[in-house]
């Protein structure tokens, strides 16, 4: 869920998520347990009024039988929460406990009134006409305190992808009624790294199929106009991106427009920065995210790190494990390569754990500060702050002649770069083709694509590759990762992806599959212009070696003795984003056909000219 949207999450709904893959088809997906009023609740549906008079649609599930008053756990989505509810699936773990569960859909979408608008900023406080979502979640609160049967007056909320981002707004001047949140996959900015752009360039395949999914229909019933199987081609034919909104959209999409009328990090973004308006953390707050989450690895980790800066009472908690967008609420969906199979158990201790002390006062109850899984190391690390300050060494891993990846700096007499065409008619697949529709009902492979066998690009001339020897003793990282490319290119701009990857042994017992596999551990992309400025843009100087920093964001991984680190460094990786013309045009979403240029691009790796990936080394336990 960028820019005015955020991400989907890709998970079959079984699992009362919102958030999960397109509504659409996400509920032919679902497996139907039994009716919650058929086993532990009542349930009932009533339209909720906000206090502009807008009625949301709104299910209670009120438990039987209960012997003393129950929090009220609440879930808010755009999605559509009839079939959703599912006490009997991913709530089980909760259901025994005792709690009154009530979803709700959000205003202007499905059976509720009033008009959507995606990500919608935060209100002018003290202008009592204005609603926002944390407004509406107040109300939703106030009237279920006051209207479900035998509650405690206690109200936590949780929510994955667009819910998470409705779940963190409600704690923004929230009901005293809320307790607890809990927000899952959360888009935090939708602009920097979660759904829409990232440092600048333009998700493409994302951007057009949901804000088309969510916006040419206030229930997902107007499909995404692609007819084609591989949509690589589909986009390539395509062309500029003008052709989507005259060919396809034609106006209908109020998030599409956004795009194109703020291309960059202007103020129209930056109201809709979530970690930007998290300015205390007043409710206990437990951020979950994942690893490999193809749609908001950035979010819950802006998020924890916003509400960080102000948690005096130790009440911000973080959760990032070995996950898919959601995954973590469906094992069924989970990654084998770094996944044991760890949902189970975050939902049936943290999670559980989280609510009961925060909404029924259990005693002896402890939450771990930050619970991070190690994919490397196959093992979960507690940290007491994240990231961690203590027992760690900060490092560089530099990009050499030869494609040698080491901790030692390049010598003199190495040969000064390495170069490759860059040729927007011929971009690096950013996963195997075909390349699926996002939301496909007959399948795709976008869930997962973030942890998928990197060999696909092996071997491609603008893909430059940087491995290390074999590693003598594992190597664990914990923290930011940051790429300080120096590179330079014939045109006026460039995209820089930078990948840092785990190469398995070519033996693998046990696990033959796995051989040789090279995982990506953490990535991301800048857009040149960006280099500077995110809210002003400059156009490159031709040949000139220039500093670019992109940032990878966060990991906390081992890789294993016998493995070796790889890095690789490519400027397409498509469609996912949208192709750099590399000539300057002010808008890339106005750009002609004409302005698509190859152009050769160079990485340094000469002593005064260190390419490197800046990683913090674990040296110690971790509890930093």
């Amino acid at each position: 869920m960028r820019c005015v949207p955020l991400g989907i999450v890709a998970v079959t709904l079984t699992l009362v998520l919102s958030s999960g893959s397109a509504a659409a088809h996400a509920q032919q997906e679902a497996r139907h347990s039994p009716e919650p009023d058929s086993v532990t609740h009542d349930c009932r549906n009533l339209m909720v009024p906000m206090r502009d008079g807008v009625r949301l649609h709104t299910r209670i599930c009120e438990m039987r039988g209960a012997s003393e008053p129950l929090p009220i756990l609440l879930l808010r989505t755009p999605y559509g929460i009839d079939g959703l509810m599912d006490i009997g699936g991913t709530l089980q773990a909760l259901t025994g406990d005792g709690y009154q569960f009530v979803s709700q859909d959000s205003r202007g979408r499905n059976k509720s009134e009033g008009v959507f608008t995606m990500v919608e900023p935060l209100r002018r406080l003290g202008d009592a006409r204005q609603t926002d979502e944390s407004t509406d979640a107040y109300d939703t609160i106030d009237w279920l305190v006051k209207n479900v049967r035998n509650n405690n007056g206690r109200v936590g909320m949780w929510g994955v992808s667009y819910d998470g981002f409705l779940t963190t707004m409600a704690g923004v001047n929230p009901h005293p009624a809320l307790k607890a949140i809990s927000p899952q996959a959360p888009v935090a900015d939708m602009w920097m790294g979660d759904d829409f752009f990232h440092q600048g360039a333009f998700r493409l395949s994302y951007g057009f199929e949901y804000s088309a999914m969510m916006e040419l229909s206030s229930d997902q019933s107007v499909p995404v106009p692609i007819g084609a199987w591989d949509t690589y081609q589909w986009y390539l034919d395509l062309g500029p991106l003008s052709n989507i909104d005259r060919r396809y959209l034609k106006g209908k999409a109020p998030t599409w427009t956004a795009f194109v009328t703020h291309p960059t990090y202007d103020a129209f973004w930056q109201a809709r920065a979530v970690q930007a308006q998290l300015q205390r953390a007043d409710v206990a707050t437990l951020t979950v995210g994942g690893w490999w989450d193809q749609e908001d690895r950035f979010g819950p980790l802006a998020t924890y790190r916003a509400l960080e800066r102000s948690d005096s009472a130790g009440r911000n908690f973080l959760v990032m494990g070995p996950w898919m967008h959601g995954g973590w609420r469906e094992p069924e969906a989970r990654i084998p390569v770094v996944d044991p199979g760890t949902a189970d158990g975050y939902l049936r201790s943290i999670e559980r754990a989280f609510f009961a002390k925060y909404l029924k006062n259990e005693s002896g109850v402890t939450v771990p500060e930050a619970e991070l899984y190690d994919a490397g190391a196959r093992e979960w690390r507690t940290f007491q702050t994240w990231p961690p300050r203590e027992h760690v060494a900060q490092k560089n891993l530099y990009l050499r002649a030869g494609g040698l990846l080491s901790f030692d700096p390049p010598t003199p007499g190495e040969t000064a770069f390495d170069q490759f065409v860059s040729d927007p008619a011929r971009p690096v697949p950013y996963r195997a083709r075909p390349v699926e529709e996002t939301y496909n009902k007959r399948g795709s492979h976008w869930y997962k694509w973030e942890a998928a066998d990197q060999r696909f690009v092996d071997g491609r001339p603008d893909v430059l590759t940087y491995r290390s020897g074999l590693l003598a003793e594992d190597v664990t990282i914990a923290g930011d990762v940051i790429a300080r490319l120096v590179a330079a290119t014939t045109g006026r701009d460039a995209d820089w992806v930078v990948k840092l990857i785990d190469v398995f042994p070519d033996s693998m017992p046990g696990q033959w599959e796995q051989g040789g596999y090279e995982l990506m551990v953490a990535h991301d992309i800048l857009r040149g212009r960006y280099r500077k400025s995110f809210t002003d843009p400059e156009p490159l100087q031709p040949n000139t070696a220039t500093q670019f920093t992109v940032d990878l964001h966060q990991q906390a991984y081992t890789f294993r003795k016998g493995h070796r680190m790889m890095v690789q460094v490519q400027s397409t990786w498509f469609p996912l984003y949208d192709r750099n013309p590399q000539s300057w045009v002010p808008n890339i979403f106005e750009a002609r056909a004409v302005d698509y240029k190859a152009e050769t691009h160079r990485v340094w790796h000469a002593p005064s000219r260190a390419s490197r990936i800046e990683v913090s080394v674990l040296t110690g336990p971790a509890g930093g």
